[in-house]
């Protein structure tokens, strides 16, 4: 039987990718929801996409911009900014970036596999 809840490190996934120049790891998965770290070091620059579902971001370290269908958010430690299904977004303007995702999906293994920061 599956527990029906359980713990997860964040910030030792932030710092693994952190040292290994960034990237993306999903911490969790459930239907309905996917959270993950997404850190980005300069210069190497964000190549999202838009996505199939809602998002959340909440920055957990470092500065930037989040650039929303052509509005520049600022985001700093401690700030979280939604972004909707198939917006167009990146950041910019940073040097480290260490972000929350947390994915609003429609319950499927497709809909998790399709996209990711």
């Amino acid at each position: 039987m599956t527990k029906p809840s359980h713990a997860f490190e964040i910030e030792q996934v932030r710092r693994r990718l952190e040292a290994g120049n960034g990237g993306y790891e999903i911490v969790h998965t459930s239907p309905g929801l996917e959270i993950g770290v997404y850190v980005l070091v300069a210069p190497e620059p964000d190549h999202q996409q838009p996505h199939a579902d809602d998002e959340v971001y909440v920055v957990l370290e470092g500065s930037g911009v989040l650039n929303v269908e052509g509005e520049a958010i600022p985001v700093a430690q401690g700030q979280s900014v939604f972004v909707p299904a198939g917006a167009v977004h990146q950041f910019t303007a940073y040097e480290g970036l260490s972000v929350l995702v947390i994915f609003a999906r429609a319950g499927t293994a497709e809909a998790a596999a399709r996209d990711t920061p």
